[in-house]
């Protein structure tokens, strides 16, 4: 049995109207979960596949993190499909410091943040202290990349090549990534 910390605001989101989110949950990774909503502290019980209740932390982790339910559930739609979360807050001095990189990471009118995204194919939420980012391999290590150069104060011009250049690299010749 997994344990997993929800913030509270996303308590609602991961049970769903009438449960339906969660038992999608636990119908799909084969576990139950056990959620405190008070705590925000969620159990995971595998009770089928134990490769898809390998899954199941990092679904309930990516919601309370902010993707969507869907998104999320899409870590089990590809085997290599993946999940990582960069804390900012490991790369920022102090508050105002994390808040000027945060607005760094998203652009104006989110536009850093979109182009990560349609550039690399990966899902990318920036929520509290932490970036998430949701996608095959190759599409999070090209965004843990961009936001190491943001973090590091790179100009986003010098960051949008780069995302241009990775774009490139990822749908030139053969594309063997599965559309999903």
């Amino acid at each position: 049995m997994q344990h997993v910390k929800v913030p509270q605001d996303r308590i609602g989101v991961l049970i769903g109207e009438g449960g339906e989110t969660m038992r999608e949950i636990e119908s799909r990774a084969e576990v139950r979960l056990d959620i405190d909503s008070e705590s925000g502290s969620v159990a995971i019980e595998s009770v089928g596949d134990p490769v898809s209740g390998l899954v199941a932390p990092d679904i309930v982790r990516a919601v309370g993190r902010g993707f969507t339910p869907e998104s999320a559930l899409s870590l089990l739609d590809h085997e290599m499909r993946t999940f990582e979360l960069v804390d900012l807050s490991d790369h920022t001095r102090n508050k105002n410091d994390l808040q000027r990189q945060k607005g760094r990471l998203i652009g104006e009118n989110g536009r850093t943040r979109q182009l990560m995204e349609e550039l690399t194919g990966a899902e990318v939420v920036i929520k509290g202290s932490t970036l998430g980012v949701i996608g095959q391999p190759e599409e999070v290590q090209a965004v843990r990349r961009a936001v190491g150069m943001i973090l590091d104060g790179a100009p986003h011009g010098a960051v949008y090549s780069f995302l241009e250049r990775k774009h490139n690299e990822l749908t030139d010749g053969f594309d063997v990534r599965q559309s999903g």
